[in-house]
């Protein structure tokens, strides 16, 4: 089992430059300090929330597997379009099966960042049910795609996440935008088509990888922008 091959990007090229594209014009934008508050507001500081999303953005290169499914037939060695976004099938050599993975970036980043906000300003029910909403979102829009694993189109996690949070809490859209389409995007699109993985022919499947990692960085993008039109800066509370 050659483990470096089980690293890489989640999407063409062309494609993971446009995310990278939209990171640099969010920095520029907080260098002349349109969007530094925005992030006071969703209750992480700027630098804070620029190294996480840079973490994010090479964390989707790293992927942990954490089990393998029996073989089947798998494609390799491909790039596959799915809603207008093309996607990395990795080649690999030497593996009978599916491998299941962590996607660093795309998993384990937006977690750890989604259970500070929640903790910060205590909103476990409210982020609780955002992200259920989310996930029932994600879990009817998911496609299998031959090759690839499970894939939503890019703009319906954000777009979703960011209706949901509004109506839940205005006061706490922001954060409850990200965690609910984070962790929203990762549970219905992801978690709840595990069963659906085996006859894809995909040589590894990547949980907040190729598929929805697009969706969940644009999440956070998005979340920073509610927070720059939400309402004045909130305090946090004391967890529940």
């Amino acid at each position: 089992m050659h483990i470096g091959q089980l690293q890489y990007l989640p999407l063409t090229l062309p494609f993971f430059g446009a995310l990278v594209f939209i990171f640099l014009v969010l920095v520029a934008l907080i260098e002349v300090g349109v969007l530094r508050y925005a992030f006071m507001r969703l209750g992480i500081d700027a630098r804070s929330a620029m190294l996480l999303l840079l973490a994010s953005l090479i964390g989707s290169y790293i992927n942990i597997p954490i089990t393998e499914l029996p073989a089947r037939d798998v494609l390799a060695g491909q790039s596959l379009t799915y809603f207008g976004m093309r996607y990395t099938v990795p080649m690999l050599v030497q593996w009978p099966g599916t491998i299941i993975a962590v996607n660093v970036g795309g998993a384990l980043i937006p977690l750890c960042l989604s259970i500070y906000l929640l903790a910060k300003h205590g909103i476990w029910g409210r982020g609780l049910i955002a992200i259920a909403c989310v996930a029932v979102v994600c879990h009817l829009l998911a496609y299998p795609v031959q090759g690839v694993g499970i894939a939503v189109p890019m703009f319906a996690p954000p777009i979703a996440a960011a209706i949901i949070a509004i109506l839940i809490s205005r006061d706490y859209a922001a954060p409850l935008a990200y965690v609910g389409g984070s962790l929203g995007t990762m549970v219905g699109a992801d978690l709840l088509n595990l069963d659906r993985l085996q006859g894809l022919g995909a040589p590894v499947a990547s949980i907040g990888g190729a598929g929805t990692f697009d969706g969940i960085f644009l999440t956070g993008i998005l979340a920073v922008l509610l927070a720059s039109i939400s309402q004045p800066a909130l305090r946090p509370r004391k967890a529940r």
